[in-house]
Parts: structure tokens; sequence; C-alpha cells
């Protein structure tokens, strides 16, 4: 599971019986070539005009990481994490650490991840934010850490107030 901020790392998207389905599990065959292709074009003028590291460039260059890999096991995670590394300098903020989380999570493994998001726990600007508990809860659960996984995913439940995504967030609570 990833899910997080505006990445989503979970860009999560409705499926066709209206639930969610997460970045990891789309089929990015489905995904417009075409929009690929001039997003990647956009991404590199922004780029040559000198505006590498500007936030929304480095969103827009994550964003190519995912668009660039035809699975999610081909996403070059360790890229990602870069990447949201200078973006985290560039723009700090909870949410961009979150989404860092993440990626760190899937290039370096659940602890390594795990080690950036318990800080955020005390947060308080992310009270009330589900992806937290969502991500924490995908971490412990990748560990094997079943019973703080299934409570985290409860947690997320409870915070959000997207039907699909407390229907996502219980199935996982439950099959943890």
């Amino acid at each position: 599971m990833v899910v997080a901020g505006d990445d989503r790392l979970g860009q999560d998207r409705p499926g066709r019986a209206g639930g969610r389905v997460l970045l990891l599990d789309q089929d990015r065959r489905r995904w417009d070539r075409l929009l690929i292709r001039r997003g990647l074009a956009a991404l590199a003028r922004a780029q040559e005009l000198g505006g590498a590291y500007l936030p929304y460039t480095l969103q827009a260059a994550i964003a190519a990481c995912h668009a660039s890999a035809l699975t999610a096991a081909e996403t070059d995670w360790a890229e990602v994490a870069a990447i949201y590394g200078v973006l985290a300098r560039v723009s700090p903020s909870p949410v961009v650490e979150l989404n860092r989380a993440v990626a760190v999570g899937m290039a370096l493994g659940p602890e390594a991840g795990l080690r950036l998001v318990e800080p955020l726990l005390s947060d308080r600007t992310l009270d009330g934010y589900p992806q937290l508990p969502a991500v924490h809860a995908d971490l412990l659960a990748k560990l094997g850490r079943d019973t703080e996984a299934r409570r985290e995913f409860t947690r997320a439940a409870e915070l959000t107030r997207n039907a699909a995504e407390r229907d996502l967030f219980l199935r996982r609570a439950a099959s943890s």
C-alpha cells in the first residue's frame, strides 16, 4: 500500500467497482502514453529553462518516475526517494516528508521508511490526516507487526471522510 499526500504514493484512482486502486496495483498499460510523452516533454523543457529545482518541477519529476515504469516493481524508487529528498529541502512540509518516507520504504525497506514516519507521528500539523496512520500501518504490516498495523489502519479509517478510502483502510485492517 502506498498512500500519502498529493503524490498519494498511492495516487489512488477509482476502480471499476468504485473502490480505490492504489498506485502499486494499477495497470499502467491503461495509462495514456500520449499524455505521458507530453508530460515528459514539458518536464524536460522546464528543466532546460532552469526550473529543475522548483517544487512543481520536482513533483513532475517524481510523477515521471512513476509514468516511465511499466509496472510498480520497475519504478526507480531510489530515484523517487532522492527527488523527495531534494523537494524536502526546497519546499519542506510534513506531507512531503511522509511521501519521502514511503519512497524510502520502497527503496530501502520498511524499517528505513518507518524511521522517517515515526517523528511525524508527533507532528501536530498532521493531526486528522488519515494518510499518516495509513502509511505507518502499511510499514508496520510489511514488518509483520500486525496488531499495530491493524490499529493504525483502523485509525486511518476513522479519520478519512472518503467512503472508498475508509473501505480500503478497513479491508487492510481486517487482513493485517
